[in-house]
This record gives structure tokens, C-alpha cells and sequence, in this order.
């Protein structure tokens, strides 16, 4: 994916329905807004985008808005590290060492490997998307540059709009209006599409992107429960201290192209189970009108 195509797509968004754009010969019909009766009930902002790679159908709510990243950024800093591999830049199996003052409050994987008090940056990146350990996320960052780094990254990929600006767990802590930290869902499908449909990677980083989202062990509240068992899906959640709740997908029907889904949630003081029954309610919608 091209910059121009990146930054045309996201303009057109703003001259087509904010419910369904169509881009093959069939349009959805739908009496009401689904995706907003889900964020009414979850009482906050909803972010969706969603792109069907097979045919080019989109369904979106609110998405060109801002929102946090939260840990939905670790499958593009996992990507910049593919790419910085792909280029002969980095060694995937070097390792990275770190000590006990490297660990945060969630950092099972890192925990975990303290006697050994080192990671490849292989096992770095599958903690960081697998089980969105933050303390791998951290020890990446500087193979990049820091956040600065991966946001150059994205601007290579044709992503002008995401940006990240700080480590975790200070990347979360998330005020209205905010720009550091964030993205749009339509910015994040569009990502997606370039890093793992496109050619910011190659075909073996691609893959293995792919695989460490299929193996994410944080969702199965999210996109996946809602989704038919019948597909395939691999994802990344987030997820902020104050009611900001997200996850991002790449899910194949049978014997399909994959479909692209990006949901952010934005409603503080919602229930946790609360925040991820909206996003499952997404997934289940997604289900329906994709199938």
C-alpha cells in the first residue's frame, strides 16, 4: 500500500456514508445503525473499521476520530522489527538482556525469563503481541529508536496519521483530545492491510506477523467471541485503565480473503466485561454482514 492510496482512502472516507461503503456492485442494507445502537449502549465513543481484502467493502463508524493506541500498537512495533530483520538491519535472534528493574506491573513473559535475564528479540516480539507483555514492548522500542522510531516506521509504510510518543505504561494514560499515542480506525485497517496483505514486509515476516496475532492469548473476549468459530482470526487487543477498551483483527471466512477490523472503544468507567461485550458485539455484527 502506496502513500497517496493510504492518504486517498482516508479522504474518501469523509465523502462516502458513515455507515457502509460499498465498493462492489452490491451494497449492505441495514434498517438502523447496528454499530451505533453498540456504542449507545456501551455509553462512550466507538471507533470501527472494517475492509473485506476480497472485495473491497468497508462498514465504519466514527473513522477518522482519534484514538488511543493502547497495546494495540505492539503488532506494528512487532512489524518494524520484521522489517529492520528483512533489511539485514537486526538479527531476530539476538539476544536482548534485562534485569529486574526492566519489569512493569504486567510483563508475564519478561517475569518469567528473569533467571535467564535475556530474550531474542524474536521472543521479545512474540511476548509483545502474544501476551501483550509490556515490559517486551519496552525492551524493543530502543532497536527501533523509541516511540519517535516506530512512528518513522509507519510514515514508511504510508501510515500518516498513527503516532506513538511514549513507553508503557505512560502511552495509556489517555486525555480527550489527546493526539500522542493514537490512531484511526481507518488509519488501522489500513495499516493492517499494508503489513500484512502488502509489501512493507517479506512473505516469511508477514507470515510470522500473521502467526503471532493468530496466537494472541488476550482476545477471546473481544472480536474473537463474537466472530463465527468457522473463521480463522488472529488479533492484538488494548487496553487503558479508564475505560479505553481495543482490539484489531485479521479474520478469514472459509476459503476467503481476509477481512480487516479495527475497533477502538473510548467510555470511561464502563465495566471491563462491560467494554468487552461492545467489542464481541462488533465481532458478532462483523459475523453477520461478512459471512
Amino acid at each position: 500500500m502506496r502513500r497517496r492510496e493510504f492518504v486517498a482512502g482516508a479522504a474518501a472516507a469523509v465523502l462516502l456514508p458513515t455507515w457502509l461503503e460499498a465498493l462492489g456492485s452490491a451494497a449492505f442494507a441495514a434498517p438502523a445503525d447496528p454499530l451505533a445502537a453498540i456504542a449507545s449502549e456501551a455509553g462512550g465513543r466507538l471507533g470501527v473499521s472494517v475492509l473485506d481484502t476480497g472485495t473491497g467493502r468497508r462498514l465504519w463508524l466514527d473513522p477518522l476520530a482519534r484514538y488511543p493506541l493502547c497495546s494495540t500498537f505492539k503488532v506494528p512495533l512487532a512489524a518494524a522489527i520484521l522489517a529492520r530483520g528483512d533489511r539485514g538491519e537486526l538479527d531476530l535472534q539476538r539476544p536482548i538482556r534485562f534485569t529486574q528493574g526492566d519489569l512493569l506491573d504486567y510483563a508475564p513473559v519478561v517475569r518469567e525469563n528473569l533467571p535467564r535475564g535475556q530474550m531474542t528479540l524474536a521472543e521479545l516480539c512474540a511476548a509483545a503481541v502474544e501476551w501483550s507483555d509490556n515490559a517486551a514492548a519496552n525492551l524493543l522500542l530502543p532497536q527501533l529508536g523509541g516511540p519517535s522510531g516506530l512512528t518513522r516506521f509507519l510514515r514508511s509504510a504510508g501510515d500518516t496519521i498513527t503516532r506513538l510518543d511514549r513507553v508503557e505504561p505512560e502511552l495509556n494514560d489517555y486525555k480527550p483530545g489527546e493526539l500522542r499515542d493514537t490512531t484511526t480506525p481507518m488509519a488501522m485497517t489500513t495499516l493492517l492491510a499494508a503489513l500484512l496483505t502488502g509489501d512493507v514486509l517479506e512473505p516469511a515476516s508477514r507470515k510470522q506477523l500473521t502467526d503471532w496475532m493468530i496466537g494472541c492469548r488476550t482476545g477471546d473476549k473481544r472480536l474473537r467471541a463474537g466472530l463465527p468459530k468457522s473463521w480463522r482470526v488472529g488479533d492484538k487487543t488494548g487496553t487503558s485503565g479508564n475505560g479505553q477498551a481495543n482490539d484489531i483483527a485479521i479474520a478469514w471466512p472459509p476459503n476467503r480473503k481476509p477481512i480487516l477490523i479495527a475497533c477502538y472503544l473510548d467510555a470511561p468507567g464502563i465495566a471491563p466485561e462491560k467494554a468487552d461485550q461492545a467489542i464481541a458485539s462488533v465481532g458478532a455484527l462483523v459475523g453477520q454482514l461478512f459471512a
